[in-house]
């Protein structure tokens, strides 16, 4: 039986901040779909030059009383990054907050406007500790 992986859906609550989020983290539209008779609109964001590896973004029209809610249930998106402290500090500056710092210089955990949880993973070997990550505490859950 041949399995192949399509793409992860999360519920948005706005999606320009959704999608202002992920472009932060350097992922690109790459295709969209309205459903006038559904009141959805499907936002497919990927990596550069990774079409294949899409998150989509569900927007419901009417709203979702759901959101946000602690979407711990979900797990979490996994992202690789060249430089974790470039990207967490990327983030930082734009307003994000590391809920889980990169201290081991590998990994950091931090959380779209709709409450998902994104896990940023070092490519390759782990990075030196370096400061302010190596001092900085968690900041919530993720």
């Amino acid at each position: 039986m041949a399995i192949r992986y399509l793409h992860t859906m999360v519920r948005v609550l706005d999606l320009d901040a959704s999608q202002a989020f992920y472009r932060l983290l350097g992922l690109e539209e790459t295709r969209r779909m309205d459903s006038e008779a559904g009141r959805f609109t499907l936002v497919f964001m990927a990596p550069p030059g990774q079409p294949d590896c899409p998150v989509e973004l569900t927007f419901n029209w009417d709203g979702d009383a759901g959101l946000p809610s602690d979407s711990r249930h979900f797990g979490h998106l996994a992202y690789e990054v060249d430089d974790i402290y470039a990207t967490c500090a990327h983030l930082q500056a734009n307003g994000v907050t590391i809920n889980r710092p990169p201290r081991d210089g590998r990994m950091a955990f931090v959380r779209s406007p709709d409450n998902i949880s994104i896990e940023l993973l070092q490519k390759g070997g782990a990075l030196p500790p370096a400061e302010p990550w190596l001092s900085m505490g968690n900041t919530g859950h993720w």
